[in-house]
């Protein structure tokens, strides 16, 4: 038995490669987080869509105390120990009846993380119902290593490169993850997913927050940041980010813009298409 998942749900991850759900925050909490989220959008006067939706963490204290909720880590601790950073954090909205989506892919695939070992923890702001277009998922798969992608140019794919999978994968039988408002599901970097377009007359907001063990590391060239969120970092493999004080802040804005500047700049010097 585990911090917070049970030894069923261990055997789960390791199995197929994910868990879901699990129960993290009560839905009055996450009505209150998910209407911040777009009071700022409204403040903004744009959403948090394609191009404007990675690490919040470094904005907002409201997503800084989602990632450091025990609730969370507690299940990450179980599949990766004690010592963990924030690798990286992206919100995932999908308007009702938009056309938005996310390809078959493997989140591994533009990390360049030695070793593979990453968790993404899907936090759901909202209910994510299955015809709300939520994670799709090839049990499984993630025993398979990395797979070779290629990249669409097309808009409506939430992905930054809108990579996907350029193998066949076999897809007859694909389970869904639907999460409530509070809840979060698990998933190995590995695992090969998806998610449809939001068919339903709510809009859809989950967060993707990938966690690492300490020991971990980027091995492209830039030296890119991330958070200590539990334990003790001894490898020293990533410059640390700055916690926010402030709502969107000018330093929060600041610290914000460099760190997304270096994983952009990390992300675009991977070339996949040969692999």
């Amino acid at each position: 038995m585990g911090k917070k998942l049970t030894d069923a749900q261990i055997t789960q991850y390791e199995r197929d490669g994910y868990v879901c759900p699990v129960d993290a925050f009560p839905a009055e909490q996450m009505r209150v987080w998910h209407e911040r989220l777009e009071a700022f959008e409204r403040a903004e006067g744009q959403k948090m869509t394609r191009g404007h939706n990675f690490k919040p963490h470094l904005l907002f204290p409201w997503v800084d105390e989602i990632v450091h909720a025990p609730a969370v880590l507690d299940a990450i601790e179980d599949l990766i120990g004690p010592d963990i950073r924030l690798f990286h954090l992206t919100v995932w909205p999908k308007d009702p009846g938009s056309g938005a989506y996310v390809s078959w892919h493997q989140d591994a695939t533009y990390f360049a993380l030695d070793p593979i070992c990453h968790v993404t923890a899907w936090v759901a702001l909202t209910d994510a119902p299955v015809e709300s277009g939520c994670m799709e998922v090839v049990p499984g798969s993630h025993k398979l290593g990395q797979m070779r992608h290629a990249e669409m140019q097309d808009p409506e794919n939430l992905l930054s490169r809108g990579q996907a999978l350029a193998v066949d994968v076999d897809r007859t039988r694909t389970a869904f993850m639907p999460v409530k408002a509070g809840q979060f599901s698990l998933h190995h970097t590995h695992l090969v997913h998806n998610s449809r377009p939001n068919r339903s007359n709510d809009r859809r907001i989950g967060l993707g927050i990938s966690y690492i063990p300490t020991h971990a590391r980027c091995t492209a060239r830039n030296r890119v940041t991330a958070m200590l969120v539990r334990g003790q970092d001894r490898y020293g493999n990533f410059d640390e980010e700055r916690r926010p004080t402030a709502e969107a802040g000018p330093e929060e804005r600041a610290f914000h813009a460099d760190a997304v500047a270096r994983f952009r700049a990390m992300n675009a010097s991977l070339n996949i298409a040969a692999e």
